[in-house]
């Protein structure tokens, strides 16, 4: 795969799935651009190919007009991915106002970045990916807002597929499993909840932040051509039982 001179803009890039998804794209030589909420890139304490080699715009979506006054380095976009995301614990999403929270940031916040960047989409074969994850397709215990949330990715993926197929921009999703991110570590950091987990994977593993971005590259490239609309689950068989 190809993505030399490429422009790649990852929202939510600078920690977990999106880092893995950053360093995939910069490992194939594309000019990629991550956002994160903390002030500087240096501030993850992270020293590796994504601090080095990428673009850090400071995003925080729970702050009015964060969006409105992102300005990108680049004037013309390839490939935007929205894979921000959060999650709250212990039964909080059931209060209004923590529901609310995470809706904005999980669903409402991707149709934002979708219609801000959207223009600068020129580009015959241009690509929008959205981060669903297994409760795209199933309720997640005490969880209704993350829950709701990424059901929605779902239909508006294929929502948004079929309105822009015709403007050259293709629109999918990416559906993870488990993945040790800092989504997940009250399950991950939890041995036998761990163990327990790794009963329902047929491939044994919890997947690796890279997995999800080897399959993002594979579906911006030219070989990915023909598919948009689609949800694609990258779980090592979790939702199969």
């Amino acid at each position: 795969m190809e993505f030399s001179k490429k422009r790649i803009l990852i929202i939510g890039g600078s920690s977990g799935i999106g880092r893995g998804i950053a360093k995939c794209f910069l490992d194939l030589d594309a000019q990629v651009c991550i956002t994160g909420t903390k002030e500087s890139i240096k501030d993850y304490g992270l020293e590796d190919t994504v601090s080095l080699k990428s673009e850090y715009l400071q995003l925080d979506f729970l702050k009015p007009a964060a969006l409105d006054e992102l300005v990108l380095p680049f004037e013309i976009l390839d490939v935007l991915i929205c894979s921000q995301g959060t999650v709250q614990y212990k039964r909080k999403e059931f209060e209004m106002d923590v529901f609310r929270e995470v809706l904005e940031v999980n669903l409402t916040s991707m149709m934002a970045c979708c219609q801000k960047f959207k223009p600068l989409m020129t580009n015959i074969g241009a690509n929008i990916m959205l981060l669903g994850s297994g409760a795209s397709y199933k309720a997640t215990k005490g969880n209704p807002a993350y829950s709701a949330s990424k059901g929605g990715i779902l239909t508006l993926v294929k929502t948004l597929a079929e309105a822009w197929a015709r403007e050259g921009i293709r629109v999918n999703g990416i559906a993870p499993g488990l993945v040790a991110t800092k989504l997940t570590e009250v399950t991950f950091k939890d041995k036998n909840r761990y163990a327990s987990s790794l009963k329902n994977i047929p491939l044994a593993r919890w997947g690796e932040p890279e997995d999800i971005g080897h399959a993002a590259c594979f579906l911006a490239s030219e070989k990915a051509g023909y598919i948009t609309g689609q949800m694609i689950t990258v779980d090592g068989g979790l939702g199969l039982s």
